[in-house]
């Protein structure tokens, strides 16, 4: 609703909802005139709000605060959705007016009286927003690539584990019944593959100091299984 006198902001109170809590909000009152003006604030719901500076007389161009407070709710509403509403009445003052000046009759109609009202509704609003999760975060742990990466480390892992079992329990030859196929190849590849290191490492010790890059083959060799 446009105005000549008091420009109103915000057009509609957001509270913030909290059982057991009270919570404010504020008004921003303007004077658009080169005049006195008086207004004067009223709700709907007059047990269940306290408002700060229910009337007053504003300065040409200056501008005031009025603050609502609403009681602290007893009961959690599930849908927020209020009824409640205020009204800002605004009328003419004389010039130099002063509090003295806010009677009764100065917001009743009359002839030749400019009386300007303004309905602004009450919005609840959730005092404590949950906060988003990040989608990087989700994407990192859903990767099927980091998946394939444990899985294969953990399949290397247990075959090891049990190759060393079998070698503590029985000696140098394996008893274990599962998996009897395929712990001698890994034991044996395991012993053939730490002489062939032995081997490399004698060779390297006569070669040149540029054959160090070395290195990195046997530890490839090394973790790479033909079992898998």
């Amino acid at each position: 609703m446009s105005s000549t006198l008091l420009r109103v902001c915000p057009s509609e109170l957001k509270i913030p909802y909290e059982v057991k809590r009270q919570r404010s909000c504020c008004m921003q009152l303007i004077n658009k005139t080169d005049k006195y003006v008086a207004f004067k604030v009223k709700t709907t719901n007059p047990r269940k709000y306290s408002v700060r500076h229910t009337c007053g007389i504003l300065l040409p161009r200056s501008s005031c605060s009025v603050t609502v407070t609403m009681q602290a709710p007893r009961d959690m509403q599930l849908d927020h959705h209020c009824k409640d509403k205020f009204l800002v009445q605004s009328a003419v003052a004389r010039d130099g007016a002063t509090m003295r000046d806010l009677v009764p009759e100065l917001f009743t109609r009359a002839p030749g009286r400019l009386i300007e009202e303004f309905k602004l509704r009450v919005v609840y609003i959730a005092a404590n927003p949950p906060s988003p999760v990040p989608e990087e975060a989700e994407e990192e742990d859903a990767s099927p690539r980091s998946e394939v990466t444990m899985g294969y480390e953990a399949k290397v892992s247990s075959a090891f584990d049990a190759a060393s079992r079998c070698m503590d329990n029985s000696g140098a030859k394996p008893s274990c019944t599962k998996g009897a196929s395929v712990v001698p190849t890994l034991v044996g590849e395991k012993v053939s593959t730490r002489e062939e290191n032995q081997k490399r490492l004698q060779q390297n010790m006569v070669r040149p100091h540029s054959d160090s890059f070395s290195t990195p083959q046997m530890v490839f060799s090394y973790g790479t299984s033909n079992t898998y």
